[in-house]
């Protein structure tokens, strides 16, 4: 059986090191769109780039006798999860995605949902003048018009323009603390923090801190998944669905 995960996360790094450890007899080869310039390599057979859309997605699924497929790519991965099913559908290929749950908020917490980062920009002059910024780098151009506020973006790699005028990057990568993030808010004087519903427990400490600080959390829904595209939310169910493919 020749396994197929679409990857970058961290659900798929388990998961493609589990197999290897519980289903040697699986091939997995894992799929990364290489978007990170030193990005974390799972266990296994790794390849890095774009498919050229569905249609080359679906063609490589047939040249390389993929059996299964795994979409496990981040919650805001939108454009490749809606190739993957296509592409699952064109090859006659069983599609799982592996979605870890979304946040939710408790009490006390200060947060303002919206449908996208252009949302979220418009809605920052009202909430705040220092913000904390961790939607990624390829999302910075939709705050580049307000020169009024200040931003620490927090990201992998370095952005591209165009940016804001007042900004600061850092460099990092989760996962993070408590107190790192309680240090953090407090050495910048954040009042206002900008997130994507990534889930997981990785990114979340942000959340805490925000809370305490009473900061408003400008949280960016995530993307429907694609239509008919089975769900689960962890690495021991997506095990299940491979062991039982493999087993058939």
């Amino acid at each position: 059986m020749h396994l197929l995960i679409l990857g970058g996360t961290t659900e798929a790094r388990e998961l493609a090191g589990r197999l290897a450890a519980e289903l040697p007899a699986v091939r997995v080869t894992s799929s990364l769109a290489g978007r990170v310039a030193a990005p974390r390599l799972p266990h296994g057979e790794v390849r890095i780039g774009g498919f050229g859309g569905p249609d080359g997605m679906a063609d490589w699924l047939r040249d390389h006798a993929v059996d299964a497929l795994i979409d496990a790519t981040h919650p805001f991965a939108g454009t490749i999860s809606r190739n993957a099913a296509l592409a699952a559908a064109h090859a006659h290929v069983p599609l799982l995605a592996l979605r870890r749950p979304g946040w939710v908020p408790v009490e006390g917490d200060r947060w303002h949902p919206v449908d996208s980062l252009a949302a979220a920009a418009a809605l920052l002059p009202d909430l705040g003048r220092r913000v904390f910024l961790t939607t990624g780098r390829t999302g910075i151009a939709a705050f580049a018009g307000l020169d009024d506020l200040w931003f620490l973006l927090r990201s992998v790699d370095p952005p591209q323009p165009p940016a804001p005028r007042r900004l600061r990057v850092l460099l990092d990568r989760g996962p993070f603390t408590l107190d790192g993030e309680r240090a953090l808010l407090r050495a910048h004087a954040i009042d206002v923090l900008v997130t994507k519903d990534s889930g997981g427990p990785a990114t979340a400490p942000k959340l805490a801190a925000a809370r305490e600080a009473a900061v408003p959390v400008v949280v960016v829904r995530r993307p429907p998944p694609p239509d008919g595209v089975p769900t689960v939310p962890d690495v021991a169910a997506a095990l299940a669905w491979v062991r039982e493919r493999a087993a058939g």
